[in-house]
């Protein structure tokens, strides 16, 4: 879908995708990119959404997790943080999601330490990462199935 709205120079990525969009799975959770719940893919690079100006992402490709799926199922990705009970209060799970999106879209040879390495900028307060790891390898294996 193409979008295109006026917007004042200093709004950010985050704000524009969930009030101008109503894309609200994007979440905001601390503003400084530490936290990775607003994890975009801009041009399928991951981005933190929440640092970055709506004004930056003019005529890029934006994916945000309500982008992920193109009907009412869960993709792999999805269906495999739910089988691995890899979400809790559900805060982190769009972030983690879209990051795990673009390992699975860039990797090939995963690893458990690699997987861990590469979600590095997501917290999940929740988990303790273990169920978030075993999901992406589960979607890795679904994805190559």
């Amino acid at each position: 879908m193409e979008y295109e709205d006026e917007v004042e120079p200093r709004t950010l990525l985050v704000d524009f995708l969930r009030d101008n969009l109503n894309l609200t799975g994007t979440k905001i959770g601390c503003d400084t990119t530490t936290c990775g719940a607003c994890t975009v893919l801009v041009n399928g690079r991951s981005v933190k959404s929440c640092t970055m100006l709506a004004i930056q992402a003019n005529g890029k490709e934006i994916l945000t997790i309500e982008g992920l799926s193109s009907d009412s199922k869960l993709n792999p990705i999805q269906q495999a943080f739910k089988d691995n009970f890899a979400l809790q209060c559900g805060y982190c799970t769009a972030g983690m999601i879209v990051q795990a999106h673009f390992i699975l879209s860039h990797e090939r040879d995963l690893s458990e330490e690699k997987v861990r390495d590469m979600i590095h900028g997501n917290i999940c307060r929740c988990t303790g990462y273990q169920n978030i790891v075993n999901a992406i390898l589960d979607a890795s294996r679904r994805m190559r199935a």
